[in-house]
């Protein structure tokens, strides 16, 4: 009796051995998500603050104006779970006052500053930020870069990646965020991939994480989200090595300027098609939170019959891949390390269709799917459908 029980323990601890060495598991972690031009004041609730965690953000960033407003969006979202990217206008005109009265706050994130400030204005952005700094030491402090199309007199730069280098340099931030829509009615904006790499190179030069966006709210030149446009937007900063991710707009703006139309929550204060696109988009993103938060870029490239503008052309495989074929349209081809382990992604560049992927690889390997879940891949030639703007994530082993 004794040899048989030795036996099937022998048995069990083989098989339980045999199980965890096919298995992979994607590490806990939380994206930072951010609500751009949040919950007015006037709208100030529990039931609306709710209703945005519930879409899955957990930093809420509304324009506020006064410090009244500013404690009250605080309140609020530590009810929920929620931080807050503060702003008013005390923050500027009576700095130190109002920093005493938010700093010890527990749902407080951080300070915003300026959004798609200038390079003649980091100076005075600077001294802002010491005055902050000065009152509260714990607590991050934001501003918002523009995009690489705006015009080089609108930087005041002679290029773009000398716009973002003075930034960090000069005004001594913790982090890089810019803003760029690729997606126009027109199609894809080819140079965002540039923008992309100049922001990552410069943060990773300067040991800074970066974040991105995407666009949620449709205003004019630029569509209505779909879920293809949001996954490619995010998956795309992903790759590129982003650490925080924001949404433009969560509430509608209100203006008629830029026609802004169909926010998550819209013109009429209700939710629109969008907040369900977000709400998803955000519990598919923070399934895999794990693989991205805390990432290195190892390399990036692209695939296909043509590569964006100043991009590069993969033309070395990563290691351990000895297969890849994305087709004639082309991929964004990231390889990350998060914790000694890597990860190839690889996102569909297209919209409009979805592209057979072919890889192999000389080492186990797992497929981590949009549950976070990690599906063994099977050796040899392995061929997989990645949708519109969607992404492949693979886990390979040591």
């Amino acid at each position: 009796m004794n040899k048989r029980l030795t036996a099937i323990t022998a048995v069990l601890a083989l098989v339980t051995s045999v199980t965890s060495c096919d298995q992979a598991k994607v590490p806990s972690a939380t994206l930072p998500i951010m609500a751009w031009y949040s919950i007015p004041a006037e709208d100030a609730t529990l039931e609306r603050y709710q209703e945005l965690a519930d879409c899955g953000f957990n930093i809420n960033f509304s324009h506020l104006y006064s410090l009244e407003d500013l404690k009250t969006a605080l309140d609020l979202s530590q009810q929920v779970g929620v931080k807050v990217m503060a702003t008013c206008t005390a923050l500027e005109s009576a700095t130190d006052s109002a920093v005493a009265l938010v700093k010890d706050h527990p749902a407080l994130y951080g300070y915003f500053l300026r959004d798609e400030p200038a390079c003649p204005g980091f100076p005075y952005l600077a001294e802002w930020a010491q005055k902050i700094k000065a009152a509260d030491d714990s607590h991050m402090l934001y501003l918002n870069l523009l995009p690489n199309y705006a015009p080089l007199e609108m930087l005041g730069a002679s290029s773009y990646r000398e716009y973002v280098k003075r930034f960090i340099d000069e005004v001594k931030l913790p982090l890089v965020s810019f803003d760029f829509y690729p997606i126009t009615t027109e199609g894809i904006r080819q140079m965002w991939y540039a923008n992309l790499q100049d922001v990552a190179d410069e943060s990773t030069a300067a040991g800074l994480p970066f974040w991105a966006f995407a666009l949620s709210t449709a205003h004019d030149p630029y569509p209505e989200p779909t879920m293809a446009s949001l996954r490619i937007q995010m998956y795309t900063n992903l790759a590129y090595g982003a650490q925080g991710l924001q949404y433009f707009t969560y509430w509608n703006p209100g203006t008629e300027i830029w026609n802004f139309h169909e926010a998550p929550i819209n013109q009429d204060k209700k939710r629109s098609q969008a907040y369900d696109l977000v709400k998803a988009m955000n519990e598919e993103l923070q399934a895999r939170a794990g693989i991205f938060m805390g990432a290195k870029l190892v390399s990036l490239a692209h695939t296909g019959e043509t590569v964006p503008p100043e991009c590069k052309r993969l033309e070395e495989l990563p290691e351990h891949v000895t297969m890849l074929d994305t087709g004639a349209d082309g991929a964004v081809v990231s390889v990350l390390e998060n914790g000694g382990v890597k990860y190839l992604v690889c996102v569909n560049r297209s919209l409009d269709k979805p592209f057979e992927l072919k890889v192999a690889f000389d080492t186990k390997a797992f497929m981590i799917d949009r549950d976070g879940k990690a599906v063994k891949v099977a050796k040899g030639e392995n061929t997989y459908t990645v949708e519109e703007g969607d992404v492949a994530i693979f886990q390979l082993k040591k």
